[in-house]
Order: structure tokens, then C-alpha cells, then sequence
């Protein structure tokens, strides 16, 4: 299952790249979260969709 950030939804908080720096990171502007690794298996990852405040990651 593939990681995926709704980008209307992202608030940039940074949650998920602090959280797991290997799989999210910002993107070019800074201002929102993008899946560096859609296909990771990290433990963090579920983490991440946990602590994301406006609940923009998902598993697809």
C-alpha cells in the first residue's frame, strides 16, 4: 500500500518529516509534507499518519 499525502489537506506542520525523516519530507516551497518514500515499511510510518494533525496521510 502505497503512502499518500493530500496536499489540500497538509498544513505543513512538519509532524511527519520529524517523525520520520526517512519516508516525508517538505517540499520545494516548504510549506507541505511529501512522501519521499511512497512504498517504505517503516514503523514510523504509522506514527506519522497518527500524528498528523490534519489527518492527510494515508495508505492507498
Amino acid at each position: 500500500m502505497a503512502i499518500e499525502i493530500d496536499q489540500d489537506a497538509c498544513m505543513g506542520c512538519e509532524a511527519c518529516v520529524e517523525t520520520c525523516p526517512d519516508v516525508f519530507e517538505m517540499n520545494a516551497d516548504g510549506d507541505k509534507a511529501q512522501v519521499k518514500d511512497p512504498d517504505s515499511d517503516a514503523d514510523c510510518v504509522d506514527e506519522a499518519i497518527d500524528s498528523c494533525p490534519a489527518e492527510a496521510i494515508s495508505r492507498a
